[in-house]
């Protein structure tokens, strides 16, 4: 039987991707596989948004292309946001792409690989076949509420490859979340450039509700959300928060920097005082809440004085989590003819001087921990170790807990007691 595999790269939504392709290659009778080594058809789901992931899909795409010199019989087929951005440039130069396409093309690519492949791989149904465990996972899902971003961020390509905001239809994302609860997971998450203008395009219908109508199914389950943009986090999503038992009082909101100079600059509204106040309400409102944001450093024109301001704020808010990137200079951004870049080497430096102070402060946080008992959720078993993770801890991103494995099994909830703290991680026994 022949397999088509994929590659998914970069962040979640990408993943949301390359597992809604696989369903479709799989309804059309195509077998599908987590090993490319041992498959006909590769496809490599691409990330274009800033130089550190392009650089990873393109050594990826090389990688594969290399291996097609020992079986001249391979298909290599490159999409997503790096094909969408730079196809004519990737084909010019890696002539091993057997096919490319950008983004929002997968039913021209099921069609391509129904073409090539001959009729002996056609006769997998998706009732039988299952995504592949490379892509999915036990015990959390990702759930794309909505595509594109209509914002103006001044360092952001996202706008020009996926296009303007759409959402997502209500019904189709509640019928995949039942099925995904149905089906035994245990975590679904919802994700999208902007969460929060999440219904803004069809009619009267908002997150808060998206929450309410999704934490009415039955079943135990959590939801968390990713990717809230700030200045649009209102009373009414804070209070669906904390009545919701289902919704995870856990808010990830990048604020980018703190500086309104700064933000002005990255085309983005709010100040550190606004954002202060922002914190101060939400934390008020949701005592056991935990924060995450992720910031830059080294935008053009970022001087000693604002990156001083970023850091006081930094410690003065004390996020539970928070993800430091170094700027990009992305063409085809508005701040790509900005002046006063900044060097690598300055980057370096305040990248490592914030993250060293948020280590500080995240084991400090850990600290308060221990002691308490909380309701974990078991990703992973492995000997006699157990990594699961809090309601404070969202996938792939932040610490998890190592549990001693008392039996406990992958994608189940158990009541974990902390006993000891690290920088980001935590250890727990079973009670």
């Amino acid at each position: 039987m022949k397999t088509v595999a994929i590659v998914s790269l970069g962040c979640p939504k990408n993943l949301v991707d390359s597992e809604t392709l696989i369903r479709k290659l799989m309804a059309s009778g195509i077998g599908c596989s987590s090993n490319p080594d041992r498959s006909d058809v590769i496809l490599i789901n691409t990330c274009g948004f800033i130089e550190d992931a392009k650089k990873e899909s393109i050594q990826e795409i090389l990688k594969i292309a290399e291996g097609k010199k020992q079986n001249a019989r391979k298909r290599l087929i490159v999409f997503g946001c790096l094909a969408e951005r730079y196809g004519k440039e990737l084909q010019e130069e890696i002539p091993e792409i057997d096919a490319l396409w950008g983004v929002n093309r997968g039913s021209d690519i099921v069609d391509y690989c129904k073409e090539i492949l001959s009729d002996e791989g056609l006769h997998c149904k998706e009732d039988d076949c299952q995504i592949p465990s490379l892509l999915s996972h036990d015990s959390f899902a990702y759930i794309k509420i909505a595509e594109g971003c209509d914002r103006t961020c001044s360092f952001c390509v996202i706008p020009a490859i996926r296009g303007k905001y759409h959402s997502r239809s209500p019904d189709e994302i509640i019928r995949e979340a039942e099925e995904r609860v149905r089906s035994g997971t245990k975590e679904l998450i919802l994700v999208g450039q902007d969460i929060t203008s999440y219904g803004k395009d069809i009619g009267k219908y908002s997150l808060s509700r998206l929450l309410r109508d999704i934490a009415s199914l039955s079943g135990d389950f959590w939801i968390r959300l990713l990717y809230l943009y700030p200045i649009s986090v209102n009373d009414e999503l804070i209070e669906t928060i904390g009545t919701e038992d289902k919704v995870c009082n856990y808010i990830d909101m990048p604020l980018q920097h703190s500086e309104e100079k700064m933000l002005r600059l990255m085309g983005r509204g709010g100040s550190r005082k606004k954002f202060e106040e922002l914190v101060l309400g939400i934390r008020r409102a949701l005592p056991d809440v935990v924060l995450r944001t992720t910031l830059i450093v080294g935008f053009p024109e970022e001087t000693d004085k604002e990156f001083d301001g970023l850091a006081a704020f930094v410690q003065n808010v004390q996020f539970e989590h928070l993800g430091v990137f170094m700027y990009s200079h992305e063409e085809g951004t508005n701040a790509y003819v900005l002046k006063g870049q900044v060097s690598k080497k300055i980057k370096q430096k305040r990248y490592n001087e914030i993250m060293s102070m948020q280590s500080a402060i995240s084991l400090e946080k850990n600290k308060r921990l221990i002691g308490r008992t909380f309701t974990a959720l078991v990703d992973d078993v492995e000997d006699s170790v157990a990594t699961a993770r809090l309601y404070s801890q969202a996938p792939e991103i932040d610490g998890v807990v190592f549990v001693q494995n008392e039996t406990v099994d992958r994608g189940t909830f158990v009541t974990v007691r902390i006993d000891e703290a690290y920088d980001y991680d935590l250890k727990g026994t079973v009670v």
